[in-house]
């Protein structure tokens, strides 16, 4: 291959590159994965030797003269000889000779790109490891692309470089002050002592001063109670430097706003109000729920506290000696369930269910929805990483109307925000 500048005054050497023929000889002598992707390997050893013809055309054009060539004798400058450069390729690095001048002038600009270039193969076997895939699928997968087998162990040893990543994420440093945060659980199948064990791992997403959503962590359980494992949530919120919380938005679990108040006493609380409904139906056979359900919406779309609790005394008037458990639910929480109505309506929107988290939690699940349970938790742990990783680059605007929203949060939380 040749090439000629358009104004025609250079014409460079022509680059060698490595023929059809030498091509499939080499391919001829693969019998493994490294010989084609190890540090030795044909790609290696094609790709070296592509580069360092490139690059002495890059010098000749840089210096305008051909090697050898009678007018470099007097130009001011001239070749100076070779170094070596390591480029990682495959599985290792491959040694790339680089030309130089003797004044120093010529810097590479096509190694650029590959001064610090990553394994693409093991990128692709872990874009396929973020959609769920399992070790058979993505051995399938890259069989059927690329025409190349990769063991089981091989793809693990790859997917095992995600973990330093994963622990990063979950001990970065958060923000001093999250004005709503939302906190529910996300249950999975867990191989653990030799048998699959149903496990919540929790789910914090908080929203930032700026309006814009994030997820702080996930934490696999230990099969303590809820209550209890969530205390420890609040308190590792709080070692990642998180000072203040201003509302939080919770499922119907018992205990959960003393977990919270331990950790972040001034913290407001709203019970969701979905999780509510759902509890309080169970206790309500399907001929008479439509009526129910008409009669609750009085209560939670109510203009006001006052008109609200006027609802609620209507529907234990109406249900009370029917189904009672479900009446008193609604009485026994009503503090928790009517945070929302100290708020304008915008922020009631936002407060008044943990929908947030779980459209989060949604998403989730088509990636892992194909996997029938995790071999441990670290394996849960990796998966949920780079999931979140693909979900939340999407989170890219704050919420819909955010800066009156702040302004109210600041009247109601007067002196809380810097």
């Amino acid at each position: 291959m040749s090439t000629t500048k358009k104004n025609g005054s250079m014409k460079e050497k022509d680059i060698e590159m490595p023929s059809a023929e030498r091509v499939v000889q080499e391919l001829a002598t693969a019998k493994s994965m490294d010989d084609f992707f190890g540090k030795e390997g044909i790609f290696a050893r094609l790709f070296a030797k592509t580069m360092e013809q490139m690059l002495e055309a890059e010098l000749t054009e840089h210096l305008g003269y051909e090697p050898y060539e009678a007018k470099g004798r007097n130009s001011g400058n001239n070749r100076n000889g070779h170094y070596s450069k390591k480029v990682r390729t495959g599985e290792g690095e491959t040694s790339i000779e680089v030309p130089r001048d003797r004044n120093g002038e010529y810097e590479p600009k096509i190694l650029k790109k590959y001064a610090s270039n990553t394994n693409e193969l093991e990128e692709k076997i872990i874009g396929l490891y973020a959609k769920g895939m399992s070790t058979r699928d993505i051995q399938g997968t890259l069989e059927e692309l690329y025409g190349v087998e990769i063991s089981a162990t091989t793809i693990s040893t790859i997917t095992e470089k995600v973990w330093s990543l994963v622990e990063a994420w979950q001990n970065r440093p958060l923000e001093s002050i999250y004005p709503i945060i939302y906190l529910d659980a996300l249950h999975l199948k867990i191989r653990r002592e030799g048998r699959v064990v149903n496990t919540a791992v929790y789910v914090v997403l908080g929203v930032s001063l700026e309006g814009q959503k994030d997820i702080l962590g996930h934490w696999v359980g230990d099969g303590a109670e809820g209550a209890n494992f969530w205390l420890s949530v609040v308190a590792d919120l709080q070692t990642r430097g998180v000072e203040d919380i201003f509302i939080a938005c919770v499922d119907g679990l018992v205990g959960f706003k003393e977990a919270i108040w331990s950790v972040f006493p001034q913290t407001r609380v709203q019970r969701c109000i979905i999780h509510q409904i759902r509890n309080s139906l169970k206790y309500i056979p399907w001929k008479d729920r439509k009526a129910f359900v008409a009669d609750l919406k009085t209560i939670y779309q109510a203009p006001t506290r006052e008109a609200a609790e006027a609802q609620l005394r209507k529907l234990e008037q109406t249900w009370g000696g029917k189904y009672a458990i479900s009446v008193k639910s609604w009485q026994n929480h009503w503090d928790d369930l009517s945070t929302m109505f100290d708020f304008p309506a915008d922020i009631r929107r936002l407060i008044y269910t943990t929908n947030a988290v779980e459209a989060y939690h949604r998403q989730v699940r088509k990636v892992i929805k194909t996997k029938a349970s995790f071999p441990n938790p670290e394996a849960a742990r990796k998966l949920l990483f780079l999931a979140t990783h693909d979900i939340v680059k999407k989170w890219t605007t704050p919420i819909f109307n955010w800066t009156p929203i702040l302004n109210q949060l600041a009247i109601h939380f007067e002196g809380r925000l810097p």
